[in-house]
C-alpha cells in the first residue's frame, strides 16, 4: 500500500470507529507537507469537511503562547526564573519556567465554575481576581496542569510587547510563519461543534465558546495546513523567529506527569510522549465540540495533526501518532547537498579519540556536531556556536553549554580540540 493510500486508511478507520462527525488530518516531513486529507461533516446539515476547514485548537495555543514568552526571553525583556508578579502584579511567586512547565502548583482554573457556567471571564475581571488564585499544591514538587498559569503567561507576553496578547503572537507568530488560516475567532469555512450520543447516531451541537480573558490558553482556530506549518516550524525553527536553543529548551523534560511508566512529560509549553522506542513531542486541545493534537519529532523532522469536531469518543493524538509514525516507515526523506564547511574549519571535521574512546566531528545543516562514534541512532549530536575564532559553544546535546577549543599549531594547522576541558587527538592517547 502507497504512503498516501495507507494514511487515508487511517484517517477514515478513525472517523468511523470512533463515530466522528468528521476528522482533518495532515503529515509532514523534512519541511514539506507530504499529505493532508478530511472526511466528514464539518456541518452535519449536509457541509462536507475540507482541509481548509478550520477547526478549534484548544490548548495547542499554549504553544504559541510558551514561543512568544521565549521570544521575549531571547530579547532580554525577562528571565525565566522571573517570578511571574514580577511582571503581572499580584501574579504571586511562580516562576515564569514553571508556570511553563505546569510545575507552579497554581490551581488548575480561572476563579468560578466557568466550564460549568461556559461564561468566561473578560480580562479586566480576571485581573481583578488574581487575589482568589489558590497555591493548590507546593511549587516544583508535583507536575499539575494549569490553564490560570498560561492565562498569566499570556499577560506577560501583553506586558512586555506593549500590545493586546493577540496582536503580538499575529505579529511574532502567525504573520512571520504565513499562517493566515489561523485566527482568533472562527473564519469560514469552520466546522460546528458536537456531542456524539453514545447510544445512537444523534448528535448535538455545542456553541463557540469565546474564551475572553481566557484567551492565551486555548481561543485559536485553524486548519490542518496550518497547523502542520507550526509543526514545521517547531521541529525545524526559523532563526529570525525563535533560536533554535530556546525551541530546544521547550523540548528539555522538565516534569512527569505519568510516574509510573514515565510514558509522558513536559518541557516548556510542549509536551513529551513516549511511544515505544520514540519520544513524541506536541500538545492536544480540547474545547466544546472540538479536539486537536499535534505530533512531532525533531530528529526526522517528521509529524503529524488531526482536528475533529467530536467532543467525546475522538483520540486525535493517537491518530496523529498513528499518522506519525506510518509516515516514518515509509521511504526516507531525500538528502540532498549542503554548503561546504568554513575553510579553516574543514580540517577539524573526521574522527578524534578522548578517553579512549572515539568521536565525530561533522559538518552538517551549516552547523559543526559531534557525537560519540559508537552512540546509538537515536542519541543526538552536540551542536556547536561559534563565539569567537577557534572557540565555540555546545548548544545542544552532549555537553551542552561547554566550550569547544580549536587548538593549532604554529603552521596555523588544527593538532587538537578541547571541549569541556579534555582534550581530543587524532589518536588514542593516554593521559599525561
Amino acid at each position: 500500500m502507497s504512503e498516501p493510500e495507507e494514511l487515508g486508511r487511517l484517517l477514515r478507520k478513525a472517523q468511523a470507529e470512533e463515530r466522528l462527525p468528521s476528522v482533518a488530518a495532515a503529515v509532514f516531513r523534512a519541511g514539506e507537507l507530504v499529505w493532508q486529507d478530511a472526511v466528514g461533516l464539518a456541518d452535519v446539515a449536509g457541509t462536507r469537511a475540507t482541509t481548509d476547514t478550520q477547526y478549534r485548537l484548544g490548548s495547542i495555543t499554549k504553544t504559541f503562547t510558551a514561543a512568544a514568552v521565549l521570544q521575549l526571553r531571547d530579547e532580554g525583556r525577562l528571565d525565566l526564573d522571573d517570578a511571574v508578579g514580577d511582571h503581572v502584579d499580584g501574579a504571586g511567586k511562580a516562576t515564569l519556567r514553571r508556570l511553563l512547565s505546569h510545575m507552579s502548583g497554581m490551581q488548575r482554573e480561572p476563579p468560578g465554575d466557568v466550564w460549568q457556567t461556559l461564561q468566561m471571564p473578560a480580562r479586566e475581571e480576571l485581573l481583578g481576581r488574581l487575589g482568589e488564585i489558590e497555591q493548590v499544591l507546593e511549587p516544583s514538587t508535583h507536575w499539575h496542569y494549569s490553564n490560570m498559569a498560561y492565562v498569566l503567561l499570556g499577560e506577560v507576553v501583553e506586558g512586555l510587547s506593549g500590545e493586546p496578547y493577540t496582536e503580538a503572537v499575529d505579529g511574532r507568530l502567525l504573520r512571520p510563519l504565513g499562517l493566515a488560516r489561523t485566527t482568533w475567532q472562527q473564519a469560514g469555512p469552520w466546522a460546528r461543534g458536537y456531542l456524539v450520543d453514545p447510544y445512537s447516531d444523534a448528535v448535538r451541537e455545542e456553541g463557540p465558546l469565546d474564551t475572553k480573558g481566557f484567551t492565551a490558553a486555548g481561543q485559536l482556530w485553524s486548519t490542518v495546513g496550518d497547523l502542520a506549518k507550526w509543526g514545521m516550524f517547531l521541529a525545524d525553527p526559523q532563526e529570525e523567529v525563535l533560536r533554535p536553543g530556546s525551541r530546544d529548551e521547550m523540548l528539555t523534560v522538565h516534569s512527569m506527569d505519568e510516574t509510573e511508566r514515565w510514558t509522558r512529560g513536559w518541557g516548556l509549553g510542549l509536551a513529551l510522549v513516549r511511544r515505544g522506542d520514540r519520544v513524541w513531542a506536541g500538545h492536544g486541545g480540547a474545547m466544546p465540540g472540538h479536539l486537536a493534537a499535534l505530533v512531532f519529532r525533531p530528529q526526522e523532522r517528521v509529524g503529524a495533526v488531526a482536528l475533529t469536531n467530536s467532543s467525546a469518543r475522538a483520540n486525535p493524538d493517537v491518530l496523529a501518532l498513528d499518522l506519525s509514525e506510518a509516515a516514518l516507515e515509509q521511504e526516507p526523506a531525500e538528502w540532498r547537498p549542503g554548503e561546504p564547511p568554513p575553510a579553516d574549519l574543514a580540517k577539524a571535521l573526521g574522527r578524534w579519540w578522548s578517553e579512549g574512546e572515539e568521536f565525530l566531528f561533522r559538518w552538517h545543516d551549516g552547523r559543526l556536531e559531534a557525537r560519540l562514534a559508537r552512540a546509538p541512532d537515536y542519541r543526538p549530536w552536540a551542536v556547536f556556536e561559534q563565539v569567537e575564532g577557534d572557540e565555540y559553544r555546545t548548544v545542544g546535546g552532549r555537553e551542552r553549554g561547554e566550550r569547544l577549543r580549536l587548538v593549532r599549531d604554529e603552521a596555523g594547522e588544527i593538532v587538537k580540540l578541547s571541549w569541556a576541558g579534555y582534550a581530543f587527538t587524532r589518536t588514542p592517547e593516554i593521559f599525561e
